[in-house]
């Protein structure tokens, strides 16, 4: 068994002394002094060369290099018109005839498909469908789920995979509009094509119904953006700038943080029916998608606002970077003493604070302050080691006492793909080292049990001689959740060390044993019984991310999209890094 090659402890104060850049790596090489004067003596004969020439053989080389840079203008600009027209054509034609939706490259296979938002070249990734055995067996599991979920549940939010039968949420085709991404990733057209004309024709966001904004805007809002971004269909644009006028409701609290719920047809939001307060995490993790949908627009309303409230928390009171997991939108406060967590209502919040300030193309400093600040708090507060083994976990401060308690939920398991990507960033190296340990404890909760496949909630002992950690039969179910091999794959692609990939495998047949059913895949009741009982639901996070994740950490090429040019939300919807 794979063990990381770290001590028990973790050394907070030792910085490594600031890295020399490339440029003055190349500078200090004695041969490339060499190769500088050798182009300097170059350059001054071709400077004296020119000097010689009269004003007439100047003038006709002038004349020349303006006339060639003006045939290249031409051509290049009437390349890219009809590259834009045949991609309009070809979009307006599978509309026409619902045949398969693939987007021809602008102009050969070999080049990157772009696209200009706000002056900025946003490059668009191409895929090529599975490479390997692997891979091919996640495609055929979303083939299977998203079968079962066609013949059952179409246009309906979940599958209930063992009866068949179809379950709503808020009613906003959640499975088809979460997984369609994955879709596309895979290269499953004709999957794509099936839920891209359902969003079409049978997307609506006009009904009399309240939904969660948190959940929608990055199940929906975040599909809705990444699908446009990589097919460029105004459709899924249109779709996306109607729900977020609508969801903008949201703000309209007395101190700007978002109410809960919003009725999306009457455009009005409330606090939820059974409190004053809404979740933490939750209105501090739509920033992604607002901030990519103004950029999408031109309009910087919908960034305004989501910005704003990650303003208004920078400046609210802390433990050490940590925060409770409510916040009282009427005053704009959080809830004394509430639980401090990275498991729910408290995971994301940390989760958006490094992505928002990546996606900014690292230039709002006070995000990387808060990010940084609440990782040394993590560390200082919340990261404890079990008995008698020593593994490291992230526990939380109980509400009311802020008495520690040595529990994890699964959710938790974000943190070690999000601390490498800090540190992929230029984060401190303790960071990765963190990473890797809380990893390894993630992979356990896994491995301690035969089905192969994690609770919803793990406990620690910190005393007992006995084992370092155990699950209670309440929190012994598993929803198929994604957050381990979400962090696997951020591993994997980072470090390109492939143990990650052996992980990943075991849960995957964990899941193709256990969780497969006749018409999907279903979440389970204990995870501790070789013979689970079925709990009954698929979730569209497991098309959306789970099996995305899974099929993105088994490439052969680990950079199929690129963590330098894209930041993920946290519902797995690719969204583009901009300059600023």
């Amino acid at each position: 068994m794979y063990s990381p090659k770290v001590d028990t402890t973790i050394d907070l104060d030792a910085e490594p002394p600031p890295p020399q850049s490339k440029l003055e790596q190349w500078m200090s090489s004695n041969d490339n002094k060499a190769l500088q004067l050798e182009q300097f003596i170059s350059h001054r004969k071709i400077i004296r060369r020119w000097n010689q020439l009269s004003r007439l053989q100047r003038s006709l080389v002038y004349g020349l290099v303006v006339v060639v840079a003006t045939i290249f203008v031409l051509l290049y600009t009437s390349r890219m018109a009809v590259s834009a027209d045949k991609i309009r054509k070809k979009v307006e034609q599978d509309s026409r005839n619902n045949s398969s939706l693939v987007i021809e490259p602008a102009v050969d296979a070999a080049q990157v498909k772009k696209t200009v938002i706000e002056s900025e070249i946003i490059e668009r990734p191409i895929f090529t469908g599975p490479s390997n055995a692997r891979q091919f067996a996640v495609v055929e599991s979303f083939k299977h789920a998203w079968r079962g979920y066609k013949a059952h549940a179409w246009g309906h939010d979940n599958l209930k995979p063992v009866s068949g039968a179809p379950h709503d949420w808020f009613s906003l085709g959640l499975t088809i509009v979460d997984g369609l991404d994955t879709a596309y990733i895979m290269g499953l057209m004709e999957e794509f094509e099936e839920g891209r004309q359902w969003i079409k024709t049978e997307l609506v966001f006009t009904k009399n119904k309240d939904v969660n904004f948190f959940e929608v805007t990055i199940r929906v809002l975040g599909a809705l953006l990444t699908n446009y971004h990589f097919t460029q269909d105004p459709m899924f644009l249109e779709k996306a700038k109607d729900l977020g006028e609508r969801l903008m409701a949201a703000f309209s609290s007395p101190s700007g943080i978002p109410y809960s719920d919003v009725n999306l047809g009457t455009r009005t939001a409330h606090a939820p029916e059974w409190s004053h307060f809404s979740t933490t995490a939750e209105v501090t993790t739509v920033q992604l998608e607002f901030r990519e949908l103004s950029r999408a627009t031109n309009n910087p309303a919908f960034e305004d606002a989501a910005a704003a409230v990650s303003e208004k928390i920078h400046q609210l009171p802390k433990k050490h970077g940590l925060v409770p997991i409510f916040i009282n939108p009427n005053t704009g406060h959080f809830l004394p003493h509430a639980t401090i967590t990275l498991g729910a209502r408290g995971d994301s919040y940390y989760e958006y604070l490094l992505k928002q300030w990546l996606q900014t193309g690292k230039t709002i400093n006070y995000l990387l302050d808060d990010y940084m600040t609440a990782i040394e708090g993590v560390r200082e507060y919340l990261a404890k080691r079990s008995s008698p083994n020593k593994r490291l976990f992230i526990g939380e401060l109980a509400s009311g006492s802020e008495a520690f308690n040595p529990k994890m939920d699964h959710l938790t398991c974000f943190l070690p793909g999000t601390l490498a990507l800090g540190h992929a960033n230029g984060l401190p190296d303790w960071h990765m080292t963190l990473a890797e340990q809380l990893l390894y404890t993630c992979y356990l909760t896994y491995a301690a049990h035969p089905t192969f496949l994690a609770p919803e909630i793990t406990h620690f002992n910190m005393a007992s001689p006995t084992d370092d950690m155990y699950t209670k039969t309440a929190d012994a179910h598993s929803l198929l959740r994604p957050e381990f091999v979400e962090s696997l794959w951020y591993m994997y692609q980072l470090t390109g060390n492939s143990t990650y990939q052996e992980w990943g495998w075991q849960i995957y047949q964990g899941l193709e044993k256990y969780a497969r059913v006749e018409n999907g895949y279903t979440s389970l009741n204990n995870v501790k019984s070789e013979k689970p009982i079925p709990r009954d639901m698929m979730e569209s996070f497991f098309l959306s991310e789970t099996l995305k994740y899974l099929y993105l950490l088994f490439a052969d090429d680990r950079f199929i999209i690129d963590l330098s040019k894209y930041v993920i939300n946290s519902e797995a919807h690719p969204l583009p890094i901009h300059k600023n």
